[in-house]
């Protein structure tokens, strides 16, 4: 049985966050498969001083693919509201300009509290890093 709902929404979708504006990712919710991309076409200015996608771009990929299939987890009609409570990263091998996806899948959990895996990689297929993350399913959005 896959862990995401056929019922949940499927599809590319605009989160509309600050950060999403900011760096200009997609997001794409791909419940048939039971996992997220999160994809980022690499452009300059994404790159470090040493002409390299910045681990921290790196790991806001991760965290939304990753948390995106956190949310579908817990509910089958919506994305439900979660929180990232830890994410560890591995960084194995450096990126560059051109598209680059994280796909986060749920390895687990529970009623709250859910884990998830994912991996960025490349146009290629390379593997660029990793990440292990739990996510704590809120009642509702923080207040802004």
């Amino acid at each position: 049985m896959p862990l995401v709902p056929p019922e949940a929404p499927s599809g590319i979708i605009e989160d509309n966050s600050g950060a999403q504006k900011t760096i200009g990712y997609v997001i794409d919710l791909r419940p048939d498969a039971g996992d997220v991309a999160c994809m980022l076409d690499v452009l300059p200015k994404h790159l470090n001083r040493n002409g390299m996608l910045h681990g921290g771009i790196m790991t806001i990929l991760l965290d939304v693919a990753c948390g995106y299939a956190a949310s579908l987890s817990f509910d089958q009609t919506k994305i439900a509201p979660v929180l990232t409570v830890s994410l560890n990263m591995s960084y194995v091998a450096p990126g560059g300009e051109g598209r680059v996806t994280a796909i986060g899948k749920v390895a687990g959990g529970g009623h709250k509290i859910c884990y998830a895996n994912g991996e960025l990689r490349d146009e290629s297929g390379q593997l660029i890093a990793s990440a292990a993350c739990v996510f704590k399913r809120v009642n509702q959005r923080p207040v802004t």
